[in-house]
């Protein structure tokens, strides 16, 4: 079974995020990058996915030639290939644009691609469009914030993270899934692995080799402003009787807060 990851390089969740405001992005200076936490996920059901089946493990990502690490990271925790859509532009928020780059190079290049795995969501953008967006531009199911994930010859059965439980679904294949935290416990990269992800060559393609027309690739969403949340306050606390500590929380809400 040939399956595609698709996996993004995005901030360390621990790191201290600073925004440019003039060039409406992040500082990328002294900023640490990572394989998107459910991308994870997504590349650890492939790989016990080929264990168990056979088949074959390729990585994707869309970026710079900065994405190339995350890749390396990929290689060293198990996949066969990898491959870079060599993009230009930095960050764009635009899930629509990403997803029409992704869809054609399956087109293009994994025609008999059987099953499409994928974070539910980047931990950098948060936007939980692109698996959907590219499903529906291939013309294949999809399943999304998946926990579990039973293959058979032709068809497939998950369980997906619902409010308040678990639904379960089945589908044919080929067809597009979205891991979410619980599908499984992602694996170490091995000395070994590293190694040996240092000497693959990773194929690098750019943009213009897709085939895409030119209002398909001109992001639709523009960010007009990017600056950080102002602080925090600091609690109020109250005293007295309940009475009195209802009338000042009423106070508070109204006169203060603006909310009731």
């Amino acid at each position: 079974m040939d399956i595609l990851v698709f996996v993004k390089r995005v901030p360390d969740t621990e790191s201290k995020i600073r925004v440019d405001p003039e060039r409406k992005g992040i500082i990328e200076e002294g900023l640490n990058f990572i394989l998107s936490p459910y991308d994870e996920y997504a590349m650890e059901e492939a790989l016990r996915i080929r264990e168990a089946r056979g088949g074959k493990v390729t990585a994707i990502s869309v970026g710079k030639e900065e994405t190339l690490a995350i890749l390396r990271k990929c290689l060293a925790m198990g996949a066969d290939e990898a491959l870079l859509i060599k993009d230009p532009l930095d960050e764009t928020y635009d899930g629509l644009r990403t997803a029409r780059l992704l869809a054609a190079c399956v087109r293009q290049r994994f025609p008999g691609a059987r099953l499409l795995l994928f974070g539910k969501q980047s931990v950098g953008a948060d936007n939980s469009q692109v698996p959907a967006m590219v499903a529906e531009l291939l013309g294949l199911p999809q399943v999304n914030v998946v926990v579990k994930l039973e293959l058979e010859a032709d068809r497939g059965v998950a369980l997906r993270e619902i409010e308040g439980g678990l639904e379960k679904v089945a589908f044919p294949l080929p067809a597009v899934v979205s891991a979410q935290k619980g599908l499984n416990e992602p694996r170490y990269e091995t000395l070994k692995g590293i190694m040996a992800a240092k000497r693959k060559e990773i194929p690098i393609i750019p943009i213009e080799g897709l085939g895409l027309r030119a209002e398909d690739l001109a992001p639709q969403v523009i960010v007009t402003r990017l600056e950080t949340p102002p602080p925090r306050q600091a609690g109020r606390m109250t005293s007295g009787p309940p009475e009195e500590t209802a009338r000042q929380l009423a106070e508070f809400l109204h006169s203060e807060a603006k909310v009731i």
